[in-house]
This record gives structure tokens, sequence and C-alpha cells, in this order.
């Protein structure tokens, strides 16, 4: 099964904890304070592993954890930092912030990586909270919760060639004949539901990679039919063969339907027509052909070399391959990435992160929510005075207590973080 997008959690490894411990060796009094910090979490990483074609393995494991750090040790010893996880992805694979639709990455070339959640930091051992007020703290902090969020895999297949046009014009024949691939045929539309690639190499040892793609309709580009799970693979071909039925077996009108999938190319992106196009009149052993491939030229208005093809008899095929691989020589890999040499890059205003917010919740007790506060909680050790005082601290610099009156809380209310329940104190 083809699969071509999918969304996934990922959730990168928390920081291990830092610890509290005191030196406690013989002749050495007031050996002073002796914990380490935790290990950092391990990262989400994405790997462009070439032996992949499809996100299929995605299909049926939607969930990666990352393993989370050492905890720190006494004698000042760092605990271990844990490893990545390396999650291996196809080439062509991109990756999106499922909740702010951010791209996060575009990968393509073998063993190209990048990082999707990142680790949290190890909490710090009660060594680094020294002071010469505190010399001996009774103090440490719990690692930093790694990034966790849920992101959409889409799959653009990399291919050198890519056939278009409509259903049942003979772009699956057409790659089974000139490739070891071999794609569904049969004589009714859509056969090909998913992209098929294929390695095709010309009698003088030229080799390059063909994609037959699902067929279009009209209104593709608004995600009629097949839509954009076929129009998103079109995008990384380098030469678009336009493969089309010049018999009119089914009574459609040859010139027609080239203008009609150029004109969904066209509305999907504008950059798709500055691609190299061949035409590919195939199905010529059929009577008729001839005639309307007089007519085709007469009609068309541009100087788009024009192939005479049967896929079937093989009539022309070879001539074809010919000048596709021509033209690839001539076109650099690199340009095909980029939509338009002439994109801006857009500068957009990031709101500054709240540290926090201050609700009422049904029962009337009062709940404070923000990413910052929250990363503060989890790194609080609340089962020492000491870090309880700390994060009150925090708390109260941060603005938390000044809030909480401003919304009316008074001396017993209640106040909720993340679930735990604490007495209002003014």
């Amino acid at each position: 099964m083809f699969v071509d997008q999918v969304n996934i959690y990922v959730k990168a490894g928390d920081g291990g904890n830092g610890i509290v411990a005191f030196r406690r060796e013989k002749y050495v009094p007031m050996g002073g304070p002796a914990g380490g910090d935790g290990g950092k979490g391990g990262d989400v990483i994405f790997q462009v592993d070439e032996g992949l074609s499809t996100l299929m393995d995605f299909r049926y494991n939607r969930h990666f954890k990352a393993k989370r750090g050492e905890n720190g040790m006494s004698k000042n010893k760092h605990g271990k930092d844990a490893d990545p996880l390396i999650v291996s992805v196809p080439p062509g694979t991109i990756v999106y912030n499922e909740e702010t639709n951010e791209l996060i990455a575009d990968l393509t070339e073998h063993e190209q990586q990048a990082v999707i959640a990142r680790g949290g930091r190890g909490g710090r051992g009660n060594v680094r909270f020294a002071s010469p007020r505190d010399p001996a703290p009774n103090i440490a902090e719990n690692g930093e919760p790694g990034e966790e969020l849920t992101v959409r895999v889409e799959l653009k297949v990399i291919a050198d060639v890519g056939l278009v046009g409509f259903p049942s014009v003979g772009k699956s024949t057409l790659l089974s004949v000139v490739s070891a691939a071999k794609p569904k045929v049969a004589d009714y539309h859509f056969t090909t539901l998913a992209p098929n690639l294929g390695v095709v190499e010309t009698k003088d040892h030229r080799t390059f990679v063909m994609a037959d793609l699902p067929g279009l309709i009209e209104g593709a580009h608004k995600g009629v039919g097949l839509g954009h799970q076929f129009l998103r693979h079109v995008e990384r071909t380098r030469i678009l063969i336009h493969v089309i039925d010049m018999s009119g077996m089914e009574g459609r009108d040859p010139y027609e339907d080239y203008k009609q999938i150029n004109a969904e190319l066209r509305a999907y992106d504008e950059a798709l027509m500055e691609r190299p196009q061949i035409i590919a009149a195939n199905k010529m052993d059929m009577p008729g052909a001839e005639e309307n491939l007089v007519i085709f030229k007469q009609k068309l208005s541009n100087d788009i070399p024009i192939y005479p093809i049967s896929a079937v008899t093989r009539q022309g095929v070879e001539t074809l391959l010919y000048r596709t691989a021509d033209l690839l020589e001539r076109i650099p890999k690199q340009k095909t990435i980029e939509k338009s040499t002439n994109e801006k890059i857009v500068y957009r205003h990031k709101e500054k992160e709240v540290p926090f917010e201050v609700l009422r919740d049904d029962d009337g007790a009062f709940m404070v929510t923000g990413e910052k506060i929250e990363r503060l909680f989890k790194m609080t050790d609340f089962t020492r005075d000491e870090a309880i005082q700390r994060f009150a601290r925090q708390m109260r610099a941060m603005g938390v207590d000044s809030k909480l009156r401003e919304k009316g809380a008074k001396d017993g209310d209640t106040v909720r973080i993340l679930g735990y329940e604490f007495e209002f104190m003014d």
C-alpha cells in the first residue's frame, strides 16, 4: 500500500533530574554539596533512507518517544545524555507542525537529518545552587520536559520524470515497457491510485527515474478526484512527459485534454508551467490517430516537442527516451526543489510568549496555565521545602500573585496548576 500523508505524535525525552547530595569523606569536614546534573533527554530526529519509498511504516506506528536523560549522581557526576531517536523516512519527506501548519523540515538527500522535537535539558544538582549565603543548599531541579507535538508528514515522490495526463491514456503501460516496474494496467479509469516509480535505462546506458502518477481530472487542483494526492508529487519532477491518447477512442479531443491538464497544473502551482514538458502522442497504432495528430499540431501554439509513440508496440519509445535523457542532462537537480527563483522570504511577527494565564474553573477555583509556568512547575521537586520556596519566589517574580489578587483571589482559595491544588495565601 502506498502511503504519502500521515499524522504522527512525537515526544522528545525529558531531561534527567539533578540530585541533592553532599560529600561524606573521611577527614573532610564540611564537604559541601556534590549533587550532579541530570543528562539531556533524547531528540527525535528524522533521517532520510533512500531505501524507503512510502510512509507505510507510519501507518501502524504513529507514536515516537525518545528516552529521558539519566539522573545526576553523587560526587558531582553528570547523568548520561540520552541517545536521539532516529526515525527513517523516504527521500522527499516534508514535515509540518499540525497545529500551526509551520514547515519544520524538507528532507530530500540520503542520510539528511532534521531535529523534529528537542530533548529537555537536565535538571541542575544542588552544587549549582551553592552561594556564599547558602553554601550547602538542599535543592535540585527536575529535568526539563522534552518537546512534544503532532506533526503532519507528507511525501512528495522524487523522480526525474513525471508522466501526466488523463486516466487511461497509457501512462502505466509506458512505464511498464521502459522499466522493470510492474504497475497495474487495466481498461478502466483510475487503475493507478498511487505513484509508481521505475528506473529507465536508455541503450546508451543513461539512467533516470520515471514516475507514473495518478490520472488528473477537471478540478484536481481543488482536491476533486485524487486531487492533491497527485499534484503533490508533480512538484519534485524535473521534466513532465504529457501523455495524450491521440486516438480519441473515448470520444475525447486530444487538444482539449492537453489544455485541461495544463490548466490544472497552472491552477495548482504557476511555477509548474516553467517545467520543461514533452508531449508523448500515444496510441498511434490505433485508427484515426495519424489524422488527430495532424489536427493537434495545427492547434498547438507553442513549440513543445511532440513524439508519436505506441506504448503497446513500442513504436517511437526509444526516441522519446533519448530526448528525455538529453534534456535531463541540461537541467540541474537542485533547481526543481525550489518552487520559484523569484520567491520572496516573508518575515512574520511572532507574538511574545505569554508566561501564564489565570482562569476560573467551574467550581470557582483559580487555574494558572501557560507554557513557561508549567515548565517551571514540572522542573520543581516538591518533596523539598527549599524547592517549594524557590517556586513560590519565581511565581511572585512573574506576577502570578498579583494577577490572582486582581482576579479576586483571597486567603484559602484553591489554585490549580496542571491538576495539582494549592492554597492561596495573601
